[in-house]
């Protein structure tokens, strides 16, 4: 896929598998809604998790988004990533609100609002700044495998 696909592509997408290596050296998997900023994605999780435990040990992930349940229309994007933690509380809710608007479908109302925004002292957010990258398109393939 071009930039601008890969784009659209995680613009349509809502959901991203986040792997970190786990204390034992086994890949820990973990579901999370993101969003993408200057063609970055960003998401925010409990700052106690496992994944961040995982990434204050190790700041690698690899994450993937993908779509399609038949083969010939099978896509997505594999990211090799370094992650950033960010902690201050003010960041964090701003990119709290922002995902939660995204997945909300527009603004929040108040109530909501300050619901994201009381989560934020518990929270981190996420930075994932690409390595490198692997994408697929099955459709391109026009039937010939």
């Amino acid at each position: 896929m071009s930039d601008g696909e890969v784009l659209a592509f995680l613009d349509e997408e809502r959901t991203v598998v986040c792997a970190t290596n786990g204390r034992d050296g086994r890949p820990h998997l973990m579901p999370l809604w993101y969003v993408v900023r200057d063609g970055r994605l960003w998401s925010w999780t409990y700052a106690k998790s496992q994944k961040v435990r995982n990434l204050e040990r190790d700041a690698r992930a690899t994450l993937q988004v993908e779509a399609g349940v038949d083969y010939e229309v099978l896509r997505g994007v594999m990211l090799e990533t370094d992650v950033t933690i960010h902690r201050e509380t003010d960041d964090v809710g701003a990119l709290g609100v922002e995902i939660f608007e995204r997945y909300t479908g527009g603004a929040l109302d108040d109530d909501t609002r300050a619901m994201v925004t009381a989560q934020a002292p518990k929270r981190v957010a996420l930075e994932f700044v690409e390595q490198s990258r692997v994408t697929w398109d099955h459709r391109k393939l026009a039937g010939v495998y």
